[in-house]
């Protein structure tokens, strides 16, 4: 499949709309991105056809379908947009290379696929990329067998060396950077012999969600997966059912949707809001009354209604770290002081995510303190306009954007980074806040 490339070809200036009307916005999201490159990778490994109903398209989701077509499998779209995956047969020698971008997912879940095809495969991607942490999946590839090499086993670049079949059976990993440790092998672990029972031994996990996604996406494909305990999960050998599945809206990336209507006042829709979900922006439901929004469904719809004045909160984001970005954003135009822990992770993202959120809060006349694990917001009356760098991250584009809705002349100098999740942000802020911007 010939994938459209999200890469982005130059930096974009965008001025952030300023608006001083109550909002009445209708969003409709593209699918998620945990949920898309999930079923992909399960598809890929499955026993017979998939077929992936509304799935994201981004430059994340482009990476994945570009890596598992170089390992074998046959992806092509419908002209509805979605997509049908033929799994790849693994005893066909692979020797090839995987661009893992700037997709956590992508460097993460991969190489234990890339590892039951025999051959070498060498990963690399953006330059930022390679300060992101790998050490617990190269450690993890050479406790299952495999020979891994590496300019730096902390990180990217490494290539993998496997003869095909990965035992599996117990193992130990550290995962405390990223809960993606724990679901790239969980994914993978029904292909190996004897399967995996995996535990993680760090002080801290962030992100168990995610984790609980994972575990329902192989469930869902007839494969035993449970959680044995807070730290151990263990999946069984067998095979993964092709099938298809409707991709959920991202809950996350609705984040500053939601977030404009307790800014600006008004309403803000999300269409199709599932009911129950994996998801951890699920957890919007919960916050965004915390800071002064009221939150309801109106049939399959997600409803927020603000009225200009957002509260101050002090929240641990353990859970949802990739939901900080968002409630700080809200936080610098609170009406007090705010809190927000629980995210050392963050450090290990597309950038260090506490450093940048204080540094161009800060920039803009905020009052914004790093944290070991979060960051201190106080309301500030010196709040203004200028250059707000988003650091080749898309959550801090549009972190930016919900500041943007109150303070005028917030310019992020790269909105193309909004491209590795949500391409068509841009036009879908428009359309919320009635602008052309």
């Amino acid at each position: 499949m010939q994938s459209p490339n999200y890469s982005p070809t130059g930096e974009k200036s965008w001025l952030a709309p300023t608006i001083s009307h109550p909002l009445a916005g209708d969003v409709w999201l593209p699918g998620s991105k945990s949920l898309t490159n999930r079923e992909l990778v399960l598809s890929a490994l499955a026993s017979g056809p998939s077929e992936l109903i509304a799935p994201l398209e981004s430059r994340d989701s482009a990476l994945m379908i570009e890596s598992l077509v170089k390992l074998g499998t046959q992806i092509s779209r419908t002209s509805g947009g979605d997509i049908v995956i033929v799994p790849a047969t693994t005893d066909i020698p692979v020797n090839t290379g995987i661009d893992c971008g700037l997709a956590g997912t992508v460097m993460r879940f991969i190489p234990p696929v890339a590892a039951l095809f025999p051959g070498t495969i060498r990963f690399d991607g953006d330059l930022a990329a390679r300060a992101r942490p790998m050490s617990a999946t190269i450690g993890s590839l050479q406790k299952l067998g495999c020979q891994v090499t590496a300019e730096n086993p902390e990180t990217l670049p490494f290539t993998i060396s496997s003869t095909g079949e990965i035992l599996g059976g117990e193992l130990e990993i550290d995962a405390s950077a990223s809960s993606q440790f724990v679901s790239g092998l969980l994914l993978a672990a029904p292909r190996f012999k004897n399967g995996l029972t995996l535990t993680h031994v760090g002080k801290t996990l962030p992100s168990m969600p995610h984790i609980e996604m994972t575990l329902k996406c192989l469930t869902d494909r007839g494969v035993k997966a449970e959680q044995l305990s807070a730290n151990t999960w263990r999946v069984e050998p067998g095979p993964i059912a092709g099938k298809s599945i409707v991709i959920e809206p991202d809950l996350s990336n609705a984040g500053p949707f939601l977030a404009a209507a307790l800014v600006a006042g008004g309403s803000v829709r999300i269409r199709n809001w599932p009911k129950q979900s994996t998801q951890v922006g699920k957890l919007f439901e919960e916050i965004l009354p915390k800071m002064g929004g009221q939150v309801s469904f109106d049939g399959d719809d997600l409803v927020v209604l603000g009225n200009g004045e957002v509260k101050p909160i002090d929240i641990d984001l353990s859970l949802g770290g990739e939901l900080a970005p968002v409630v700080i954003a809200l936080a610098v135009l609170a009406n007090g002081k705010s809190r927000v822990t629980g995210i050392s992770h963050l450090r290990g993202h597309e950038t260090d995510r506490l450093k940048a959120l204080t540094t161009e809060i800060n920039k803009i006349g905020g009052q914004a303190i790093e944290l070991t694990d979060g960051i201190e917001i106080q309301a500030s009356s010196n709040l203004h306009g200028g250059l707000w760098d988003s650091y080749g991250d898309h959550r801090m584009a549009t972190a930016a954007a919900i500041i943007g809705l109150a303070v005028p002349g917030i310019t992020v100098n790269d909105i193309n980074v909004v491209s590795k999740t949500m391409p068509n942000f841009i036009e879908l802020w428009s359309q919320m806040l009635g602008t052309s911007n």
